[in-house]
């Protein structure tokens, strides 16, 4: 594609400020890639040919523009693009230092984005293949893959992709959630059933790609590595002992939508050269979130230190904007503090649970939308902690908070093949936090809402602001152990005693009254007595314990001592 052909499109609006007007050829130059660069250094990312995009983040004062002028001219690239929205115009110094040095310099205007012009060149390069077939292709992906800035580049390559082969490629995570990739998404079932299928794959030890299917239709699944990831999580099998269950958390997969172990070899060249692209995409992603996880661990150590309360706001304040590019107010936020349990009664590794709930909390549609971007973890001791922006309410509609119930089941789906039958997970959410000033008593608020889904008897338990004040009963397990053991034994002492020595069953007499709302037919029903045999073993636990059941405050005292004893 010519430089002249681009200026040409009149919805991208490409303002021409050095090379129009020297009559040298300059427009007639061949774009052979359009990289996206904003490194002050970007010599070790160029080949040669290239359209760099700029947003011109590494230009602070005149002078800057010389040396980065002079590396993209040494690097041979076809032109430079430099976007308004930073500055709001281009420097001066720039449009000097490439007139001097000759490379054409174009502007781009506010509204015109970076992945618009990506994808007019790549629509036009996908010219090549139809030329000279797929080992043309792979160089083209090739050359993406080197000069890959952000996702949206990756996924105009599979768009590409998708035209020529006449396949779909699709990126998944390990819980089956769509990456990027070909549109619509997988239904949920299918791509559910590939990352199991992928997990077997990956336990057994088998060669990638693997071939599976599902119904009548091929899958080939390639396995996206990265460093970051595995390093993250070096520790974490040994701690387990269960296999390389924890390392699969954050796996990706490239999915592709045909059986690749017929595919001749161009073709397979192809396949290394777009699971290298994807490897990269989401190195860059790991490398965004371990800087997120930072400042998570960061603002965490921050509350628990003896700072003044009076100055927390201040710091808290700089902590969070940091968090988020460009945000000026404090942002509102939720809490999410995650625990769990082998049957052995050993810890599950707090490093594997964040990995997790990272994954489980992203919602990219619906009416809380959680991108990577609005998830910041980090690990306190045994438990791992999250910060999750959510949005501002909307006036006379309900309030845009994570959902206890929806994330539970996500929980559930993605434990359903690492956590044994009597493993478990627990979480609690704190309400949303406008306020930097009670930053310490949301976290708190989660500490109490994770102590209380404990209590609970399922596998995976997701408690939050809700369930603290559902009724009085919900707030024992904020009760340390010791307390609540020494109250039951107090209550329920006599009783045991009596049950022991003339083998009654007052206790079991007890609870059943209780449990059927102290109806004296339910009770009589359930445990096969005359009303009057009831009435006399309820007088009998009335003397023993000295209280009347007959009051509330009293059942009350009872429920709370059988559900702590």
């Amino acid at each position: 594609m010519r430089l002249r052909e681009l200026l040409d499109i009149d919805e991208l609006g490409l303002r021409p400020l050095v090379g129009a007007d020297t009559g040298d050829g300059m427009l007639d130059r061949a774009i052979a890639a359009v990289p996206t660069i904003d490194r002050a250094d970007p010599g070790r990312f160029l080949t040669g040919g290239e359209l760099v995009l700029t947003g011109l983040a590494w230009w602070h004062e005149d002078g800057d523009a010389e040396a980065f002028v002079r590396v993209l001219v040494r690097a041979g690239v076809t032109a430079l693009a430099a976007g308004e929205v930073e500055h709001g115009l281009v420097p001066d110094d720039l449009v000097r230092a490439c007139r001097r040095h000759g490379l054409p310099l174009l502007a781009v205007r506010p509204e015109t984005s970076f992945s618009a012009i990506t994808e007019h060149v790549l629509r036009r390069l996908h010219g090549l293949h139809r030329q000279n077939g797929v080992g043309s292709l792979a160089a083209v992906v090739e050359r993406h893959r080197m000069l890959l800035a952000d996702r949206s580049s990756a996924d105009l390559v599979l768009d590409l992709l998708r035209e020529n082969l006449g396949v779909d490629v699709r990126v998944l995570s390990a819980t089956g959630r769509q990456i990027s990739g070909a549109q619509p998404p997988l239904r949920a079932r299918t791509a559910a059933a590939l990352a199991a299928r992928y997990l077997a794959a990956r336990r057994a030890r088998q060669a990638a790609p693997h071939v599976v299917r599902i119904g009548d239709r091929p899958y080939s699944l390639a396995p996206v590595s990265d460093v970051r990831a595995v390093h993250d999580l070096h520790d974490v099998r040994d701690a387990i002992g269960r296999g390389p269950h924890a390392e699969e958390l954050g796996d990706w997969l490239v999915v592709i939508e045909a059986d690749t172990s017929y595919w001749p070899g161009p073709d397979a060249e192809l396949l290394d050269r777009l699971v290298e692209l994807v490897t990269d995409a989401r190195s860059a992603h790991e490398q965004s979130k371990a800087a997120l996880r930072d400042l998570a661990g960061r603002a965490l150590e921050l509350l628990h230190s003896t700072v003044p309360a009076e100055e927390i706001p201040v710091r808290l304040r700089s902590t969070a904007q940091s968090i988020v590019s460009g945000q000026l107010t404090w942002p509102r936020e939720q809490f999410v503090i995650a625990s769990g349990e082998w049957h052995e009664g050993r810890p599950v590794p707090a490093a594997a649970l964040r990995v997790l709930l990272e994954e489980a909390l992203l919602q990219p549609d619906g009416p809380v939308r959680v991108s990577p971007q609005d998830i910041a973890g980090t690990v306190d001791g045994e438990q791992a902690v999250l910060l999750v922006l959510v949005p501002e309410p909307t006036p006379g509609l309900p309030d845009p908070s994570l959902d206890c119930a929806a994330l539970q089941r996500r929980l559930s789906a993605a434990l359903a093949r690492w956590l044994g039958p009597t493993d478990r997970v627990c979480v609690g959410i704190s309400v949303p936090v406008d306020e930097p000033g009670n930053a310490r008593r949301a976290l708190e608020e989660a500490r109490n809402a994770l102590r209380i889904a404990r209590a609970g008897p399922e596998r995976v338990t997701v408690r939050g602001p809700d369930d603290l004040t559902t009724h009085i009963l919900s707030l024992l397990p904020l009760i340390p152990a010791d307390t609540r053991r020494a109250f039951a034994d107090r209550l329920l002492g006599p009783l045991r005693d009596h049950d022991r020595r003339h083998r009654t069953d007052l206790l079991t007499t007890l609870r059943t009254f209780l449990d059927c709302d102290a109806s004296w037919t339910a009770c009589a029903a359930r445990l096969h007595l005359h009303t009057n045999s009831l009435r006399h073993r309820v007088t009998r636990i009335e003397q023993l314990t000295g209280r009347d059941l007959s009051r509330l405050e009293t059942r009350l005292d009872f429920l709370a001592a059988l559900r702590s004893g």
